[in-house]
């Protein structure tokens, strides 16, 4: 990709990796249109590296009001080289203590929002017959825990339809990275984040626990947002970019580690998945 005045579109910049991201590429020259649900944010990202950063209000729930924003993006830039879907929540709460609502609403901005600014943009994309998309996951999207089973559910579909896109786009000269941090210092875990109304004290020992650790490290977590930053502009500039791109040891170690188990449990298990044919 023509890595001269490319033009970005980042949702979710008020904070945490959305911002540091947006601040990166400014930095290097690159144009970012930046989405904020808050009218007065937006003053404050148009400073973040004045003539480089834009802010743009839009709640990406409101798939209505998405078109109106590439359309500003395009007459103002002609074009758009880069979407990171990064806008999202993390939903507190055991499985059963979620209503119906909650694990809508998660799925709603963690998944349908994304699918719909995914679509809204790669038409464009197709026409220029070039593009990068950067789906904001997790290593929740490859491994759940106890106390996020929605949060997961929706980081896992949005990894299940993003591979099945990277295959489509292959053709079109568009590239598909997902990006899967592990504990990054952000406010994910803090105010940024959800927590189930509904209390069951049965679980107080998986998911209650669990989210009490991750609610007492908030603020305190391994990862540099900084540094993602850097990491991703280095996969955004590089000739052949990963599909999947890991952030932090923690990541790291958790899926390789999960992989092992998988596999491990596939030799357990191997023959009686293999003594299912017809005989002949």
């Amino acid at each position: 990709m023509n890595t001269s005045n490319r033009i970005w579109l980042i949702t979710g910049v008020s904070g945490g990796l959305g911002r540091a991201l947006a601040k990166e590429a400014a930095l290097q020259g690159e144009i970012v249109y930046g989405t904020l649900r808050k009218p007065e944010q937006i003053s404050a990202f148009n400073e973040l590296v004045p003539g480089k950063t834009f802010g743009i209000q839009l709640d990406v729930n409101n798939h209505g009001q998405i078109k109106s924003v590439i359309e500003q993006i395009i007459a103002q830039s002609g074009r758009i080289d880069v979407l990171v879907n990064n806008a999202g929540y993390g939903l507190f709460g055991a499985i059963e203590e979620l209503s119906m609502e909650e694990a809508r609403m998660q799925m709603e901005t963690n998944f349908f929002a994304v699918l719909a600014m995914t679509q809204a943009v790669l038409p464009i994309m197709r026409k220029q017959r070039s593009g990068h998309i950067f789906q904001i996951s997790s290593m929740s999207g490859l491994r759940a825990n106890s106390g996020t089973g929605l949060y997961n559910a929706s980081k896992f579909a949005l990894e299940g339809m993003s591979e099945a896109l990277a295959l489509e786009l292959q053709p079109l000269n568009i590239l598909l990275t997902l990006v899967e941090p592990g504990p990054f210092r952000t406010d994910w875990a803090g105010t940024s984040s959800v927590s189930a109304k509904n209390k069951i004290e049965d679980y107080e020992l998986s998911s209650g626990a669990r989210l009490r650790l991750l609610q007492s490290t908030s603020g305190k977590q391994p990862g540099d947002p900084a540094k993602a930053a850097k990491a991703i502009l280095l996969a955004v500039n590089s000739e052949h970019p990963p599909l999947r791109l890991l952030l932090g040891k923690v990541a790291l170690d958790a899926i390789r580690d999960k992989f092992r188990a998988v596999e491990e449990e596939f030799l357990k298990w191997e023959a009686v998945s293999l003594d299912t044919s017809f005989e002949e």
